[in-house]
């Protein structure tokens, strides 16, 4: 069966890298990959059952109009309702598939670029540089890849705005390690625009920059390049990430003249010593950095002088640049090195002349304070108050005089008694005259008063 071949139609700026552009006829069987597009024309062949045009437009500018050899035009908005045309309508390009398109020339009517060239495509397969065999948490990796063409190279600049080139690490989920269950960690992207880690721009090399920031073990790597056609994946073969091998011992000086010291102990069996340089910066409790460098020796160990400060929170930055036994330069970031001086307790001098303890007297109760006394003593005080203002309104605004006699039911004077005994003793006479004798009503009053003897 006759292979299906995509067609992808490729449109370049001529700018300053491309002055003088050149196109590079792929050959396949002897069969041109290059069809000439004229005047915006291009011609599509009768054994083309599926083709794929890309066409590269200013940003902003609306989709192009395709017009088919027999006149008819085919807009993005087709793709709706026919089953066989797909239209990616971006905001720089528009992606087109055709099913069993009609032989013959084809015109593209648009916003598009001069210097355009049409290509036939076949598979579209991503190469990665592997990763090497002996890896540090912390360390920062270069790897590049190309995307390439039944196997050559895609030389085409603006081939980076229609792919996506990522770059995942897989846990193995091995329990042996510390990153058993860690799930995927993405990492970074392919680029190639020639800034960071990338050499040139639009070279069809991608590089992508990433820092192994994530836990040590076994991960699986996966470089995944997607375009709005097709997808691949490549998985690469389980890699081991180890600790930086690096070990770091403190020494605390109890005099304040003195400075602490912190050493970082290499192991020779990975890394090798006489190649690693130390580059950090230093942070003191009272605000201060200190940036340092420590050159290269062949011992096994180096030693950072840390000033004393006294109490406090000290943090160390470290960078480590070297050779690992594999002969292979490395750049990695170690985790921060922090350690805490606590605040000394400050001691009470002692007294040499002892002090007397001294009693201090409890205080004496207070008297309980009667409250029904209290009252009556504010009820009459009130009362006399209120008495005396009378008095001085009575004599000195009204000019009355003031008569304090009063009368008591049980006193009366000596007039009133004469008064009162007359009627009874003419009473009396009566009663005895009538009778010849006393009332037995007056007998019944015993006399009580006592005699003077």
């Amino acid at each position: 069966m006759k292979r299906l071949w995509f067609a992808l139609f490729m449109i370049m700026v001529t700018t300053g890298v491309f002055a003088t552009p050149q196109v590079t006829v792929l050959e396949r069987d002897g069969v041109s990959n290059e069809v000439p597009l004229l005047d915006n024309r291009f011609r599509i062949d009768h054994e083309v059952e599926k083709i794929s045009l890309l066409f590269f437009r200013k940003p902003g500018s609306p989709a192009v109009v395709l017009v088919q050899p027999d006149g008819s035009k085919i807009y993005a908005t087709h793709a709706l309702r026919d089953d066989s045309l797909q239209w990616y309508d971006e905001v720089s390009f528009d992606l087109v598939v055709i099913s069993n398109p009609t032989p013959g020339p084809w015109q593209v009517i648009g916003n598009i670029q001069d210097g355009s060239r049409v290509m036939v495509v076949g598979d579209i397969e991503l190469e990665v540089e592997p990763l090497p065999p002996l890896i540090f948490r912390g360390e920062t990796l270069k790897v590049t890849g190309r995307v390439t063409n039944d196997g050559k190279p895609i030389e085409i600049g603006y081939f980076r705005d229609v792919i996506s080139l990522v770059v995942d690490f897989v846990s193995t989920n091995n329990d042996n390690y510390d990153n058993f269950g860690a799930g995927t960690q993405s990492v970074t992207e392919f680029k190639d625009d020639g800034r960071e880690f990338d050499e040139r721009p639009l070279d069809g090399v991608f590089t992508g920059e990433f820092k192994l920031s994530f836990p040590a073990g076994e991960w699986r790597p996966e470089f995944l390049i997607e375009t709005p056609l097709v997808k691949r994946k490549v998985v690469g073969k389980p890699i081991l990430l180890s600790e930086p091998p690096f070990n770091f011992e403190l020494t605390l000086s109890e005099d304040e003249e003195f400075e602490h010291e912190l050493m970082i102990k290499l192991d020779n069996e990975i890394v090798k010593p006489e190649s690693v340089i130390f580059q950090g910066k230093i942070f003191y409790p009272n605000g201060e950095e200190q940036a340092f460098t420590i050159e290269p020796k062949e011992r096994l160990y180096r030693t950072l002088a840390i000033k004393n400060y006294d109490w406090g929170r000290y943090s160390v930055e470290l960078s480590a640049f070297g050779e690992n036994i594999n002969g292979r330069e490395f750049m990695a970031t170690l985790p921060v090195y922090k350690f805490e001086i606590e605040r000394p307790i400050e001691k009470v001098p002692e007294l040499l002349v002892p002090i007397e303890t001294i009693l201090i007297p409890e205080p004496e109760p207070e008297p309980e304070i009667n409250t029904p006394l209290v009252v009556s003593i504010i009820v009459v005080g009130n009362l006399l108050i209120l008495l005396a203002g009378w008095v001085a309104v009575r004599v000195l605004v009204q000019n009355k005089p003031i008569n304090f006699k009063f009368k008591l039911p049980f006193m009366k004077s000596k007039h009133e008694d004469k008064q009162s005994q007359e009627p009874q003793n003419e009473t009396q006479k009566q009663n005895v005259d009538e009778s010849g004798s006393k009332n037995d009503k007056s007998g019944d009053i015993l006399n009580l008063s006592m005699s003077d003897d």
